[in-house]
């Protein structure tokens, strides 16, 4: 399989070049420059495999030559011996509708599934290739403490983490600033994650400074976590066993939900997705009128989700506007811009595939309490815009993804219900160690300055 970027889609590169860069030279995003799609009796065949093999046999389509077979069959199987669960992910019938449940890697939400295969990734071509190698991401909560888990430890390999200071909860912060390895580099940014965000990118995009510290990124732009988390969209299906199912995806950067969405351009016959907000809410105006105009990002209880700008989205929109670099190239200027209306005509196409709906913070709070008190079942805030859009949209045989596990956010979970959720056991040595992180101004070249004085 060749990949293509959205800004440029004559020149083809490899699985290797878009997993190690990340980030295309021109500012695009990679994609394949065509996807597999399975007939009925491949889709059949896949159903009766466990989640190990199924996630195999998906990835082996998308790596090329980049890893043998076998190794990446061991690499998968690697990847996800450490989880809490032994199928990897848990899908509990409630009502009329299921919750999937992402949580239950090593740092307690979904981002673990992608990211302990990545670390393995980087292992397995770092030591056969020689080469060293500098991972820059920034998070919003989630990412970073699973990039860190994935990461640490491993030989020739450094990775630094901005996250925007005071605007994530204390457990996401301490599963990333509690991790004594010396590969690990914390920077909190005086900042929003959009800030964070720009910073990377803006590394990514000073190619003498990518290149002098061999520079990699494992944010949800990265096509090798898209790979990794559709696994789970064929797997949920399969494992249901029924007709038109819907998912509801909590979502701030649609990277999630765009995996959901290749998994149907690769056959699976999913109905729709729901994209569900909080009160950053350009991805719902986007879906319901065509207004994709960013705001003031709004610091709200699911901090995953305070984005404005969503990046995948343009994955998006290069198919919707009939993969035409020079119009996703236009697109984004506009974005930037930030006069950018999707036409009416377009909007029409992207609803047959997505619908949307958008969470208060009073909603989610009130979502956290009616699903304890109606399910005794406690979800965290990102999860229950997952279920109040479902909620509100008043749908049925809906798959809502649940990406966190709710003590990570033991504020929130208080004022809901009045009690806090524990940490799992395994991890409550975080409460008692020391954090390690240095606060920096949201300027470019003290970002760089701290990673070239790191490495």
């Amino acid at each position: 399989m060749n990949y293509i970027s959205t800004r440029n889609n004559s020149k083809k590169v490899s699985f290797e070049h878009v997993f190690l860069k990340g980030l295309s030279e021109d500012g695009g995003l990679f994609i394949p420059d065509k996807l597999k799609k399975f007939d009925h009796k491949e889709l059949e065949d896949l159903s009766n495999l466990n989640y190990k093999n199924l996630a195999f046999n998906i990835i082996k389509l998308f790596t090329g030559d980049f890893i043998s077979e076998l190794e990446l069959k061991n690499l998968v199987n690697k990847s996800y011996e450490n989880f809490r669960d032994s199928n990897v992910v848990k899908i509990n019938k409630i009502n009329k509708n299921y919750l999937l449940e992402l949580f239950h890697g090593p740092t307690l939400a979904f981002k673990d599934i992608a990211m302990q295969l990545i670390g393995n990734f980087y292992e397995y071509y770092l030591e056969k290739n020689n080469k060293k190698i500098n991972i820059i991401v920034a998070t919003s909560g989630d990412t970073g403490a699973a990039a860190i888990d994935a990461i640490r430890g491993k030989k020739n390999i450094n990775i630094f983490v901005l996250h925007p200071n005071n605007k994530i909860s204390s457990v996401q912060r301490k599963l990333m600033t509690t991790i004594e390895d010396d590969n690990v580099f914390n920077l909190a940014i005086n900042g929003n994650f959009d800030d964070c965000q720009n910073l990377v990118k803006s590394m990514f995009s000073d190619t003498g400074f990518a290149n002098t510290i061999n520079m990699s990124g494992v944010n949800s732009i990265n096509w090798a976590r898209i790979v990794a988390q559709t696994v789970y969209y064929f797997y949920s299906y399969f494992q249901i066993g029924k007709q038109n199912l819907s998912f509801s995806v909590p979502t701030g950067n649609f990277g999630d939900v765009y995996a959901g969405y290749i998994s149907k351009q690769m056959g699976l016959p999913i109905s729709k997705f729901i994209v569900a907000t909080n009160q950053n809410d350009i991805l719902h105006r986007a879906i319901s009128n065509g207004d994709y105009k960013s705001n003031k990002v709004k610091e709200t209880i699911s901090p995953s989700m305070d984005i404005q700008v969503a990046s995948n989205f343009e994955r998006l929109l290069y198919d919707l506007y009939d993969k035409n670099s020079e119009n996703v190239i236009n697109i984004m200027k506009s974005i930037k811009n930030n006069s950018f209306k999707i036409e009416q005509d377009k909007l029409k196409d992207l609803r047959n595939d997505f619908d949307s709906e958008s969470l208060n913070e009073t909603e989610v709070i009130n979502t956290i309490k009616k699903f304890y008190e109606e399910y005794n079942i406690v979800i965290d805030p990102h999860t229950a815009i997952g279920v109040g859009a479902v909620e509100k949209l008043n749908l049925s045989d809906v798959v809502i993804l649940s990406t966190a596990h709710p003590c990570k956010f033991p504020m929130a979970i208080e004022k809901a219900i009045s009690k806090i959720e524990k940490l799992p056991e395994s991890l409550n040595y975080i409460n008692d160690k020391e954090e390690k992180f240095e606060v920096v101004s949201n300027d470019l070249e003290k970002v760089k300055d701290y990673v070239l004085r790191s490495i």
